[in-house]
C-alpha cells in the first residue's frame, strides 16, 4: 500500500502484468487526450500527467477517473504501466480537463480493497476496457475479481 503522499509503505508490486497498447490504441488515446485537453470529457476522461521517474519531464496519457460514493479513483486496466510507475515514484500527479488542472496524492490500495472498485469500473466503462480484463465482467464474484486484483493497480484521489 502506499500513503497518502504516495509513499510506499511495502515494496511489494510484485505485480508486474502490463499490455502494451496497439498503435491503434496510441492513435485514438492521442484523440481522447486532445479532446480532453480542449475541455470535452469523454465519459469522464482526464489528461493524466506525472513526471517520469527517469527524465523528470512532464508525461500525459487519458485516464478515466471513477466516482464512486463520493471517492475519486484511477484504475490502470492494463497493469503496471509506465503512468503507474511514474506515480508511485512521483508521489503526486495532474488530472486535467480543459483549462481546469488539480494536481492531486493518492493512497494506492490493497488487493483486498479492489472487488468493490473493479466492478464499478468495468460497469462503466467494460466497452472500452473490458478486452484487458480476460473475460471478467462486472457481474463476475468477488473472489474472481480479488483473483484478478493484483494485476490492476488503483489508486484513490486525495
Amino acid at each position: 500500500m502506499t500513503t497518502a503522499t504516495g509513499t510506499s509503505t511495502t515494496a511489494d508490486y510484485t505485480a508486474t502484468r502490463y499490455l502494451k497498447p496497439a498503435k491503434a490504441t496510441n492513435a485514438f488515446n492521442e484523440f481522447v487526450l486532445k479532446l480532453t485537453k480542449l475541455g470535452v470529457s469523454v465519459l469522464g476522461s482526464r489528461v493524466l500527467s506525472v513526471r517520469g521517474r527517469k527524465s523528470g519531464e512532464l508525461r500525459s496519457v487519458p485516464v478515466n477517473l471513477l466516482k464512486l460514493d463520493g471517492e475519486r479513483y484511477l484504475v490502470a486496466p492494463r497493469g503496471v504501466t509506465q503512468w503507474v510507475r511514474n506515480l508511485r515514484v512521483a508521489g503526486e500527479g495532474q488530472l486535467r480537463v480543459g483549462r481546469r488542472t488539480e494536481t492531486f496524492t493518492y493512497t494506492e490500495l490493497a488487493d483486498a480493497e479492489k472487488p468493490e472498485i473493479l466492478r464499478a469500473y468495468l460497469k462503466r466503462w467494460k466497452f472500452e476496457v473490458g478486452v484487458f480484463f480476460d473475460g471478467v465482467d462486472a457481474k463476475a464474484s468477488d473472489e474472481k475479481l480479488l483473483e484478478i486484483a493484483p494485476g490492476y493497480p488503483i489508486f484513490k484521489i486525495a
